[in-house]
């Protein structure tokens, strides 16, 4: 009988083990787990803090992995231990939808926050740069046209992609393939810059794959940097070499204006009203992703996202504003609040 008993409480308990395994709870967990972007890290980090101070719940842990690392971590199961949010600064891929639904995370509440303008800054001991897309691509791009073919890029300085710019060596700090920033970056900057060019805008109608192939590549021979995804530790190498440029979001211009400054893209400077108004021509919306699985398990989580999205944290004199955020219009804030609040699904 005595066997018989330990039998059946070893039982139950490799019951509760295989039922925590296959339901996905997070239910051993107390507190918030976030990953991914570092631009939208200090905007998220700024509601964790307030969240803790003001609520009855443990404050969320977030940690900066960049957007494509956060949602692989994100979508690799339904668990305690897997992430319940994952910041992106870019719009989450079908690839990673599909990532998620092979891993068991079926139900993905996507959540809009507000707006970023990518900058490319330097060090306000140089004059600030004056930039178009189309420059920013002939000296980023990895092969660019010359006479009538595609070559490796030739440019060493920035009078050799255009003589009105300084004769200073190409040299920009920027993220790595796996950071939100850095897909935006070729979506709206390299993109842009290279339908201004002829040939290349004549490949876009005749063949968008191997335009965006063209548009996409960023050169490896030293004048693009990867630094990381530590924007503040990029911010600090500026200061160092006050001709080089560095590629990140508004936010961290908007919180370091007394050591840097954002150079002038098609004509418009990085600020506030010119993103807000769509006049700046590298403008992008961020987002998180939260795990339905999750709410009811973890502690909190609904009520966090509540939080993010009220308009005393999101809205035009939200807190968030003071940390660089360009808030939604009213109208999509009110949207946005009540497809998070009913938990709605994301539909690509």
């Amino acid at each position: 009988m005595r066997i018989a008993r330990s039998w059946l409480m070893v039982h139950m308990g490799l019951s509760c083990l295989v039922a925590l395994a296959a339901g996905g709870s997070a239910e051993a967990r107390d507190q918030i787990r976030i990953v991914g972007s570092s631009t939208v890290f200090p905007f998220s980090t700024a509601v964790a803090e307030r969240f803790g101070r003001t609520t009855e719940f443990e404050t969320p842990v977030v940690e900066s992995t960049g957007s494509g690392g956060g949602l692989k971590l994100f979508c690799g199961g339904v668990g305690e231990d897997t992430p319940d949010i994952a910041n992106a600064s870019r719009r989450i891929k079908k690839s990673e939808v599909e990532l998620c639904a092979s891993n068991g995370v079926q139900e993905i509440v996507e959540v809009e926050i507000g707006y970023d303008g990518i900058v490319l800054a330097n060090s306000k001991a140089s004059d600030r740069y004056a930039l178009t897309t189309k420059q920013i691509f002939l000296a980023l791009a990895r092969e660019v046209p010359e006479d009538g073919k595609l070559v490796p890029n030739p440019h060493q300085t920035w009078a050799d992609v255009d003589p009105s710019l300084p004769a200073e060596k190409i040299e920009v700090l920027g993220p790595p393939p796996t950071s939100g920033t850095r897909d935006a970056f070729v979506e709206l900057a390299m993109e842009q810059g290279a339908a201004a060019i002829p040939m290349l805008a004549a490949l876009k109608k005749k063949d968008e794959k191997a335009f965006q192939a063209v548009a996409h590549a960023i050169r490896e021979d030293g004048a693009y940097v990867e630094a990381g995804e530590n924007d503040n530790l990029i911010v600090r190498k500026l200061e160092a070499n006050p001709h080089a440029l560095g590629i990140f979001g508004f936010s961290y211009l908007d919180q370091n204006q007394d050591r840097i400054q954002g150079s002038e893209i098609d004509g418009a400077l990085p600020e506030f009203e010119a993103i807000a108004a769509g006049d700046y021509a590298i403008s992008r919306a961020l987002y998180f992703y939260l795990k339905k699985a999750h709410v009811g398990s973890v502690p909190g989580l609904a009520e966090y996202v509540a939080e993010f999205t009220s308009d005393r944290a999101a809205g035009e004199d939200g807190y968030l504003v003071d940390k660089g955020l360009i808030p939604l219009t009213e109208a999509e804030r009110e949207r946005v609040r009540k497809a998070a609040a009913n938990l709605e699904p994301l539909r690509m």
